[in-house]
């Protein structure tokens, strides 16, 4: 039997990133659908305030790693001085790895024969300025120059974000791109009835569902603004809310939802439930009408993924990256327009589709798994 790959797998997000967490946790998890022969070893090397997600992985050929990160800005420093990535070179020797992914800190290019796979999620930052301080976009736009300079590969997770480097920057020849259409790893599909569930969370009989972080770009304003035009129409709809408010109590961006909220008397129509259990926040997300996406950016929308996986419609904004996620699956609205999500909404398109919506969620998890296998083997 052929030795297997040695994988090296970075895990050193912050736990408020879930977009991060949740890719890396789906870029393990994909690989349990390869042949037995094709599966990698794995090593994650985490940060131990991600334990409660490392705990989670299933994969039968894994190390688990507690890696000790030391501070990005003086690694940086020590890697310029020495001349070597001391990111990954101590990992590299020790393990011997034939891959690391995902290398988001690349100062210096390696002489390592280990084949070394940058990731960048999305350049949102030089869509929306005003959504970041000064100091956050300088520290972005040094890190995507060092990986242009220093990386041979680079991952991004759709074509969308591939064009905006290509808008953005000066695109060396020596990078190959690759990209991958990371798929939502369902552990155990939901069983809970609607019933049950009500018993618990209250929900309405009908209602739609935003399953995002409070985050601005995400754009619950535009479904907020949407719920207040439909009732002064005379028309009611429902929408739940999952998802952790920001931890800033002075954060302006939820304290102009919740003066939408307050100043139309919405607190029967819209549903905050918070951060759920997976398997129940799935289950809400199984018995909506729709869900909803109405993101002003993405890279690509886990979001989306959960609802493809789920066969459910998905009520989105017509931003690049979701037309590239459902094509004419979606059901688009344009992002900022009030009236154009409250015709999506009022139009029900969405409830005439027929089941199946999408492709099966063993085709689509099989053919991920073989797209990562390739990047990360070949």
């Amino acid at each position: 039997m052929a030795t297997r790959k040695k994988i090296g797998i970075l895990f050193n997000f912050s736990p408020k990133w879930l977009g991060g967490v949740i890719y890396v946790l789906n870029a393990v998890k994909v690989l349990n659908f390869l042949e037995e022969k094709d599966k990698p070893m794995i090593f994650v090397f985490y940060n131990p305030n991600l334990q409660r997600f490392v705990d989670e992985i299933d994969y039968p050929y894994i190390e688990k790693i507690v890696w000790p990160y030391p501070s990005v800005y003086k690694q940086f420093l020590k890697s310029l001085l020495l001349r070597k990535n001391t990111f990954v070179e101590e990992i590299i020797e020790h393990y011997k790895l034939d891959t690391i992914f995902p290398l988001h800190d690349f100062p210096v290019r390696s002489s390592s024969n280990c084949k070394l796979i940058s990731w960048y999620a999305d350049l949102q930052h030089l869509h929306y300025p005003h959504f970041f301080s000064l100091a956050k976009r300088f520290e972005r736009y040094l890190r995507v120059q060092f990986i242009l300079k220093n990386a041979s590969h680079l991952v991004v997770s759709s074509h969308a974000v591939k064009e905006d480097f290509y808008r953005f920057f000066k695109i060396p020849k020596t990078m190959t791109f690759e990209i991958y259409h990371f798929v939502s790893i369902i552990d155990a599909f939901p069983t809970h009835t609607l019933k049950e569930l009500q018993a618990t969370y209250e929900l309405p009989d009908q209602y739609f569902i935003i399953s995002n972080q409070f985050h601005k770009h995400k754009n619950h304003k535009v479904v907020f603004q949407a719920v207040a035009e439909l009732k002064r129409r005379g028309i009611k709809i429902n929408v739940v809310l999952t998802g952790k408010l920001p931890d800033d109590s002075n954060s302006d961006y939820v304290e102009e939802l919740k003066r939408i909220l307050e100043v139309n008397q919405l607190e029967d129509q819209i549903l905050f439930l918070g951060v759920l259990p997976r398997d129940i926040q799935l289950s809400i997300m199984k018995h909506a009408e729709a869900i909803v996406q109405p993101s002003l950016f993405e890279g690509w929308s886990t979001v989306i993924e959960d609802a493809i996986a789920l066969q459910r419609p998905v009520i989105c904004s017509d931003i690049p990256v979701n037309v590239e996620q459902l094509k004419e699956k979606g059901y688009y609205f344009s992002a900022e327009n009030v009236n154009d999500l409250c015709d999506t909404f009022t139009q029900r398109a969405f409830a005439e589709a027929t089941s199946p919506l999408y492709e099966s969620y063993d085709t689509r998890v099989r053919r991920a798994a073989k797209t990562l296998h390739k990047i990360l083997t070949e």
